[in-house]
């Protein structure tokens, strides 16, 4: 499924989220010029596993190089597909969650529920020594919170193969509950063929940065007095 847009209206200029799709565009074509270097690069800045589980490796590393990886993971992308796909989801949820938060908060949740997400994935993929890299799990956290906030909003979709169509007007909860479900499904299914040794698509970044947008979002969010009659219809009960 492709989300092509949603029917809620932002108040206020999303410039935190303009600023993040403009940063991350910004990495990835620095990573284009890096030619050999790359993958020196990757390993440096992206989020290895095996850094933080094995006591043999981590000794080689100080405190602030083992933390920065968790942020600046956020910003590199392994391709243009990649690239394009964070940032699209991230400019069809982003504009209404900084728009209910505030720029600030914004920003504060974004990072660091990336970080979270990151975090889980080191856990659950404690062996592996590939460089985890890409805005996914911060993008989930996006569509945690969005799942949240906005759960009778509308997402229209597009349904692969049919890039022609039909459009599909769907509820933005059935949307993200069902992208959920899949990220789920595919993290579960990925454990079971290779526990603690996970390659390719990091599925338990974006569970946990779902999960972590959806049950934090509240923490961020601004005073009830400031939101609109429509943001405080649908919230969830809690």
């Amino acid at each position: 499924m492709l989300p092509l847009r949603d029917n809620i209206p932002a108040r206020r200029y999303p410039g935190v989220t303009f600023g993040l799709v403009a940063l991350n565009v910004f990495a990835f074509l620095y990573e284009l010029r890096l030619g050999s270097d790359l993958e020196v690069f990757l390993f440096r800045w992206g989020l290895v596993p095996v850094r933080y589980t094995h006591l043999e490796i981590a000794q080689f590393f100080s405190l602030p190089q083992q933390l920065l990886p968790f942020f600046t993971s956020q910003f590199l992308h392994g391709g243009w597909t990649h690239l394009l796909g964070n940032l699209w989801i991230l400019w069809i949820f982003g504009d209404n969650v900084e728009d209910r938060v505030g720029h600030g908060r914004y920003l504060l949740l974004y990072l660091c529920g990336g970080a979270m997400a990151g975090l889980l994935h080191v856990i659950i993929s404690a062996n592996s020594s590939a460089p985890t890299i890409g805005a996914s799990g911060a993008v989930a956290v996006v569509m945690g919170a969005y799942f949240r906030f906005y759960p009778q909003a509308r997402v229209t979709t597009l349904i692969p193969p049919f890039f022609l169509g039909p459009f599909l007007e769907l509820p933005a909860v059935l949307f993200l509950g069902i992208w959920f479900l899949i990220q789920f499904f595919s993290g579960t299914l990925s454990l079971l063929a290779h526990p603690g040794h996970i390659g390719g698509i990091a599925w338990w970044a974006h569970i946990g940065g779902f999960l972590f947008g959806a049950l934090t979002c509240q923490i961020f969010a601004d005073s009830p007095v400031r939101r609109r009659p429509e943001d405080r219809e649908g919230d969830w009960q809690t």
